[in-house]
C-alpha cells in the first residue's frame, strides 16, 4: 500500500490559531511523559524502599498489561461513542490524581493492589488518546504525528533525570508527590486542548468496526505488530534484570533508560519532516532489523557498559516503528474509528504483548540465561521484519 501523506507545512506557514493547537499538544505530551517516565523509572524502586519483595512487586506491575486489554478498548469505545478525546482524558487524568493520592495512607499490600489496578484502569488509555487526538489534528494544523511526539520524548528524558535527581536528594519517599505534581500539570494542560472528534458525526455502529478489523490485510498487521511488540516488551521488562546480572548498578541502568530516551529524539524529528517520502512498509520491515540487532548484540555482550551504549539502537528500532506503525493505522482505521482502533492497537502493544513478554520471557530468562532471552528477542523481531516486507511485495 503506498502512504504519501502530503508534504508537512512549515511552521511560519502555519495560522496563528494552528501555531497554538500545535504548541498546547507538544506541551501537554511534555507533561503527560514526565508522569509515564516517574512511572517507568521510579515506581519500582519506591515499592521495593516500603518492604515489598520482587515478587511482590512483579505482582503489582502484572496488573498493568492486563487492565490494559479492558481499560484501552472501553476508553476507546466511550471517546467514539460520545465524540470527544479530550474529557476522556481529564476523567482519566482525574481518576489518575484519586489513585496516587490513596497510596499516602495505604500500606497493606492488597489495599496497594487493588490502588494500581484503578491507577493502570485510568494511566494506560491515555497514550493512544493522546496519540488519537495527535493524528486527527494532522489536517487541521498540518503538523506530523512525529513532529508533536517528539515532545513526549522529550519530557520522558527531562524528568528521568531532573526528578532522579530529585528523589536522590530528598529520598524515594517523595515518588508520589512527584507523580502527583506531574499528574496535576497534565490535568490543567489538558483543558487547553482543541476536542478534534468530529461532533457532527453519526454515532458509531461497533459491527462495523468488527467487520473492518476481521479484514485479513488489518488481521496480518495485528499480528506483526504482536511479533515486534513482544520483542520490544522483552526488553522493556527484563533489561534492568539483565544489567544487573553483568554488574551493573542503580545508575547505569538508570543511564540506559535515559539513552534510550534521547535517541528516538532526532528520529522523530527526522520523520516529521522527511517521513512522508518513505513508504510505511518496508520503514516497519527496517525497524523489526533494527530491534533484531539490537537484541542480538544485547544477547553477546557481557559488560554492562555495552548494554548503555546498545539502547542508543532504540532510535532505529522504536523510533522508527511506532511513528510509522501509527501513520499505517491511519491508512486502515478510518477517522470515525480512531480512537477505537488506537485503543486496539494499544491492547495488542501494551497488554497482550506485556502479558506474553512477563510470562514466556521471565521463563527464558530464568530457566535457559540471558544470551538465549535476547536471541528469542532478536528471533521474534526477525519474523516481524520478513513479515512486514512480504507484506510490502504483495501489495505492490
Amino acid at each position: 500500500m503506498a502512504t504519501t501523506p502530503a508534504l508537512e507545512s512549515p511552521e511560519s506557514d502555519l495560522s496563528p490559531t494552528a501555531s497554538k493547537e500545535v504548541a498546547r499538544m507538544r506541551t501537554f505530551s511534555f507533561a503527560f511523559y514526565t508522569t509515564t517516565a516517574v512511572v517507568i523509572s521510579y515506581f519500582p524502586l519506591y515499592f521495593q524502599d516500603r518492604g515489598y519483595s520482587e515478587q511482590q512487586i512483579g505482582i503489582l506491575y502484572s496488573i498493568g498489561p492486563a487492565l490494559a486489554i479492558f481499560a484501552n478498548l472501553l476508553a476507546g469505545m466511550a471517546s467514539d461513542r460520545f465524540r470527544t478525546i479530550r474529557k476522556i482524558m481529564m476523567i482519566l487524568l482525574a481518576g489518575q490524581l484519586a489513585m496516587l493520592s490513596l497510596l499516602f495512607t495505604s500500606a497493606d499490600f492488597i489495599a496497594v493492589c487493588f490502588i494500581m489496578a484503578g491507577f493502570y484502569f485510568f494511566q494506560t488509555p491515555l497514550n493512544p488518546l493522546n496519540d488519537s487526538l495527535i493524528l486527527l489534528s494532522v489536517k487541521h494544523t498540518g503538523r506530523k504525528y512525529p513532529s508533536i511526539r517528539i515532545f513526549g520524548s522529550i519530557g520522558f528524558a527531562v524528568a528521568a533525570l531532573v526528578i532522579g535527581q530529585f528523589l536522590k536528594s530528598s529520598g524515594s519517599g517523595a515518588t508520589m508527590v512527584a507523580g502527583i505534581v506531574t499528574i496535576i500539570i497534565s490535568l490543567g494542560l489538558s483543558f487547553t486542548l482543541k476536542d478534534y472528534q468530529q461532533t457532527s458525526a453519526p454515532k458509531v455502529q461497533y459491527s462495523g468496526f468488527l467487520k473492518l478489523v476481521s479484514k485479513p490485510d488489518v488481521i496480518i498487521f495485528f499480528l506483526l505488530l504482536l511479533l515486534l511488540s513482544i520483542a520490544h516488551r522483552m526488553n522493556d521488562g527484563f533489561l534492568a534484570v539483565a544489567m544487573r546480572q553483568m554488574g551493573a548498578d542503580e545508575s547505569l541502568v538508570g543511564m540506559a533508560w535515559m539513552v534510550s530516551a534521547v535517541s528516538e529524539i532526532p528520529v522523530l524529528f527526522l520523520l516529521g519532516k522527511y517521513g512522508h517520502k518513505f513508504k510505511d512498509l518496508p520503514l516497519l520491515a527496517f525497524a523489526g532489523l533494527g530491534y533484531a540487532l539490537r537484541f542480538w548484540l544485547l544477547s553477546r555482550v557481557e559488560a554492562p557498559e555495552w548494554a548503555v551504549l546498545i539502547q542508543a539502537l532504540h532510535s532505529i528500532s522504536f523510533g522508527v516503528f511506532f511513528s510509522t506503525a501509527l501513520r499505517y493505522m491511519t491508512h486502515l482505521i478510518p477517522d470515525e474509528f480512531r480512537a477505537s482502533g488506537q485503543a486496539l492497537f494499544a491492547v495488542i502493544w501494551t497488554g497482550i504483548a506485556g502479558l506474553l513478554s512477563g510470562l514466556i520471557g521471565g521463563y527464558v530468562l530464568e530457566v535457559f540465561g540471558r544470551g538465549t532471552f535476547f536471541e528469542a528477542a532478536a528471533w521474534l523481531a526477525l519474523l516481524g521484519a520478513a513479515g512486514f516486507l512480504i507484506k510490502h511485495i504483495r501489495a505492490k
